[in-house]
């Protein structure tokens, strides 16, 4: 059976989400700072009535926040009851995948160790399956420590 995916570009790396964690993927126009937030929180934005806290996982994974020139898709999840824009380099594709999720292999850059869960081909390669909300899950536990 084939799961469908959405390919994107997040940090200069191919990733895929399942369709299933994506709401939507917008352009972002405002996104209003809010002071003494972490880097990875970009602030937030507004989106058919409703706010999203705007996600910055580039931020987690090379250590400095998107510049604010270069901030322009974000893939929108519901996760756990809360409106997230996670900002992404770009999406390519959604189409579905025979194989699914397969395990990770060989060495992965220790930046993604707590976002990779797998591994998903397409005709272009592998990606690294990510969840989205390990990327808000693990940016509050980065930012506790």
């Amino acid at each position: 059976m084939s799961q469908l995916y959405l390919f994107a570009t997040l940090a200069g790396t191919r990733i895929a989400v399942e369709t299933g964690e994506v709401e939507a993927v917008v352009k972002l126009t405002d996104i209003s700072p809010v002071p003494g937030m972490a880097p990875h929180v970009a602030g937030l934005s507004a989106l058919r009535s409703r706010v999203l806290t705007i996600i910055d996982p580039a931020a987690l994974i090379r250590g400095m926040p998107t510049p604010s020139d270069q901030r322009g898709l974000a893939i929108i999840a519901n996760i756990a009851g809360h409106s997230y824009g996670l900002m992404v380099d770009g999406v390519t594709d959604i189409c579905a995948v025979m194989e699914g999720e397969l395990p990770l292999r060989g060495q992965l850059d220790p930046a993604w160790v707590p976002f990779a869960r797998g591994l998903v081909e397409d005709e272009h390669g592998p990606c690294l399956l990510v969840s989205l909300a390990n990327f808000v899950d693990t940016g509050s536990v980065l930012v506790a420590a």
